[in-house]
């Protein structure tokens, strides 16, 4: 290999094949598509071998093109773990901290937290990321993560909070009409097709059955809202359904059966950062204040 080949000459290759075309190599890259097609012809020139075939299905590796986007992808990686050590190793909490959640833990329980270490640390700007799926803490798609979950991955570090209470809820409305309670009459609200992972999910196609889940959405707030709404009964989280205006707990159910932790997770490597440290350990304090309306104590 020609020892002009470099990084960015990787990160083409890699690009291309990932999009199996040239525009949106050119897109991913931030670059035009004449300058993509020029520096592909430029590279294979310089090799003296064809990194990939043309067709109408796109751009196909070859041979030579799969060994290079293979070394593309194990120098990537080695990139993100070096930037995410030195990453570890500041001294002062400042900077970037980028958090990732679910919109359920962030308009229920979070935003305040978010206020208070605000005020206490005004040098480290916070970027909230918000989504069900967990993103990967080791290529530093966030630098801490609040998630629920039985056990988190094993590379990752922090601590447990709680555990979360889950409940039977009702609308105010619906108990007031003496509409049913229970039984195969009463209809339920239930979770979309990307929350039925979730024990609480698996637990309502067992017990309930689809027959009687008449409303389906894919976020809790949502389902806190149909419930409240009055479009059938609820098994909810207890911080949620607790706060809901208009929502009233029938049981609550065993924490067995349908309940996650709640963690506050980071890197190994990212530890002992200033502003992580800083934030684990105020996010902590603060969520453990919360420990009883999370877990659905009386």
């Amino acid at each position: 290999m020609p020892a002009t080949t470099a990084w960015e000459d990787f990160r083409l290759v890699k690009a291309i094949a990932d999009a199996r075309a040239l525009t949106g190599a050119a897109r991913d890259l931030g670059i035009n598509h004449s300058t993509v097609f020029r520096r592909l012809g430029a590279l294979e020139e310089a090799l003296g071998t064809r990194l990939f075939e043309r067709s109408r299905g796109g751009y196909a590796p070859t041979a030579a093109g799969e060994e290079m986007i293979g070394l593309a992808g194990r120098m990537d990686q080695d990139i993100v773990d070096f930037e995410r050590k030195i990453a570890g190793r500041d001294v002062k909490p400042a900077g970037e901290l980028r958090v990732a959640t679910n919109d359920t833990l962030l308009v229920h329980l979070l935003t305040p937290v978010f206020a208070t270490f605000r005020a206490a640390f005004p040098d480290i700007r916070l970027d909230v990321a918000v989504g069900n799926p967990a993103l990967n803490l080791a290529r530093r798609d966030a630098d801490v993560a609040i998630r629920a979950t039985i056990e988190p991955d094993e590379t990752l570090v922090g601590r447990r909070i709680a555990r979360f209470g889950w409940a039977r809820y009702a609308a105010r409305t619906w108990i007031d009409a003496g509409r049913p309670l229970d039984g195969d009459d009463a209809p339920w609200v239930g979770f979309g097709d990307s929350l039925a992972h979730l024990t609480a999910g698996k637990w309502l196609n067992a017990n309930i059955g689809a027959r009687r889940l008449v409303y389906r959405v894919d976020t809790v707030l949502g389902m806190a809202e149909a419930v409240a709404a009055g479009i059938g009964l609820g098994l909810l989280p207890c911080f949620i359904g607790d706060r809901v205006p208009g929502l009233a707990r029938i049981s609550l159910q065993k924490t067995s059966d349908v309940g996650e932790n709640l963690w506050l997770l980071t890197h190994a490597d990212m530890r002992n950062s200033a502003r992580v440290r800083a934030f684990m350990d105020h996010a902590g304090a603060e969520l453990t204040k919360l420990k009883k309306l999370i877990e659905g104590a009386p």
